[in-house]
């Protein structure tokens, strides 16, 4: 049966970084209030929350507190544990379920799941000892050692070119169970962000080009520079893998396109970096989309109004050699096609997501100009 939870009730954020404030804001837009759960002091999506609850996330006392007062909870980020997700949902609905988000925590667990059900990735093995390195196939190599779990924007990964490099970045990681994926020639990446509805109902987002730099997401292109071909296939597989999952909620899936060839990379069971162009470029953006699927309101519509490039804006931008001070905003605000989100953090660190900005148009490659100017303006460097 179908649960629509209107406003004014209160929804529960599980997590308070920047994609759980812009939750909190599109909810409040909505007419609802949000409790946010999370350990930090500091949490960019506390600071406009009604309440926060800064606690850890198996603070079983403040978790029974905490369904007491929300009627439907969600999450922003994927580790938090599923155990957390597992409890709550005793009391209180939680989209998406533990289960999904489980699969997409654990990289073994969503390598075997792509596997398993026949979603197109590449090569990889399980790795839960050395042995396993000792005995991989020739063929792997040049691989990438993953972490399973924890590892995010290029965190807990190394780039190994034979078993004995292999070897000597699993003792780095402590013998943490791995995945060692081969290193694919890429001819680009794309990402589609998807919302799915707990009637099944999937609405895609246009599918975007995504740049990274070290490991972190650099640019996103919206339309992405490809075929047609290649975006319908991918929002396809993704919403093939939000069904299998039972997914409800708003999801990313990244993909790299390799000589030619469509592979999944990673799922991330919450809104997308890569979708933060949806804020200011469609009629409905990816954290509205993640409220009404909580809520069980029927799904926006994702279709976008402009053409966009988002660039994010990381920690880097604050330092001037040893010296820290704030960028100069001026430059960015100067652009009137281009729309300034920061987040809130205590704190500029390097290699911390700090914002991002998006310039819209109706001409993609007057845009992609306008945006890759404003990138080196701000002090961006390649």
């Amino acid at each position: 049966m179908k649960t629509t939870i209107l406003p004014p009730a209160t929804l529960g954020m599980l997590g308070g970084g920047q994609l759980g404030r812009f939750f909190v804001a599109a909810a409040h837009e909505l007419g609802y209030q949000v409790w946010v759960l999370d350990p930090d002091r500091n949490s960019p999506a506390a600071q406009i929350a009604e309440r926060h609850f800064c606690v850890a996330y198996d603070d079983y006392a403040a978790l029974d507190e905490f369904a007491a007062g929300c009627a439907a909870i969600t999450t922003e980020f994927e580790n938090v544990p599923a155990a957390t997700l597992d409890y709550l949902a005793k009391f209180v609905p939680v989209r998406p379920h533990a289960a999904a988000v489980a699969i997409c925590q654990h990289r073994v667990s969503e390598k075997s799941f792509l596997r398993d059900n026949g979603f197109p990735h590449g090569p990889f093995i399980t790795v839960n000892c050395e042995n396993d390195l000792k005995t991989a196939p020739a063929s792997l190599f040049p691989a990438i050692l993953k972490v399973a779990r924890f590892g995010y924007d290029g965190k807990g990964q190394a780039t190994v070119n034979n078993i004995e490099e292999a070897l000597l970045a699993f003792a780095h990681f402590k013998g943490e169970q791995c995945v060692l994926e081969q290193r694919l020639p890429l001819d680009y990446e794309v990402s589609v962000v998807l919302a799915r509805d707990e009637q099944g109902q999937v609405a895609c987002f246009p599918t975007g080009e995504n740049q990274h730099t070290r490991g972190i997401l650099d640019v996103s292109i919206v339309p992405a520079r490809t075929t047609g071909c290649v975006k319908s296939d991918a929002e396809d597989i993704a919403a093939r893998i939000a069904e299998k999952l039972g997914y409800i909620g708003t999801m990313g899936v990244e993909f790299f396109v390799s000589r030619g060839q469509l592979l999944v990379n990673e799922m991330a069971p919450r809104p997308h970096n890569s979708g933060h162009y949806t804020i200011d470029a469609c009629v409905t953006n990816q954290f509205e989309q993640q409220v009404r699927a909580l809520c069980g309101l029927p799904l926006g519509e994702p279709r976008a109004h402009s053409a966009s490039v988002m660039v994010n804006l990381l920690g880097d931008l604050w330092y001037d050699g040893d010296s820290y001070r704030e960028p100069d905003w001026s430059v960015l605000h100067a652009i009137p096609n281009l729309k300034l989100h920061l987040y809130g953090k205590h704190h500029a660190r390097p290699g911390r997501k700090m914002g991002h900005f998006t310039v819209i148009g109706d001409n993609p490659e007057a845009v992609q100009k306008t945006a890759l100017a404003a990138r080196a303006a701000i002090g961006i460097k390649d």
